[in-house]
């Protein structure tokens, strides 16, 4: 399961996912990270049976935690196919049939974004 993790930086607060990682025990892939010197966010992805106790965990230590359900949203009736979100795809989400019509492997996704700024159709949003 993917949480998305929110921080800002404080006196006190240390590596809140090494913490986590500590008081949990869970391993915590993270996805994608863009941390300055005043807040932080992360993609991190965490076993469901685990994504509670890891929420949990972070909230306690001042993070702002989501559980997502999705990657990118697809409108299929929107899309034309045209393939402009395959070459953008750092992570190879999207691919086309047999039949050059569009395939989404969600749980590939980063949100990064990317994809939603190339296509041409607006048949790609942010599911945040």
């Amino acid at each position: 399961m993917k949480l998305l993790v929110t921080f800002s930086k404080g006196k006190g607060k240390g590596p809140i996912i090494a913490q986590a990682v500590r008081d949990t025990g869970v391993l915590i892939a993270v996805e994608r990270a863009v941390i300055d010197s005043s807040a932080g966010e992360a993609l991190i992805e965490v076993p469901d049976d685990q994504c509670r106790l890891v929420r949990d965990t972070m909230s306690n230590l001042g993070a702002n935690v989501r559980i997502l359900e999705h990657g990118i949203m697809f409108n299929e009736s929107e899309c034309v196919d045209c393939g402009a979100c395959i070459s953008i795809c750092p992570r190879d989400v999207f691919a086309f049939d047999t039949f050059f019509r569009l395939t989404v492997t969600e749980e590939r996704c980063i949100l990064c974004g990317k994809c939603v700024d190339a296509c041409p159709h607006d048949a790609l949003t942010m599911p945040i």
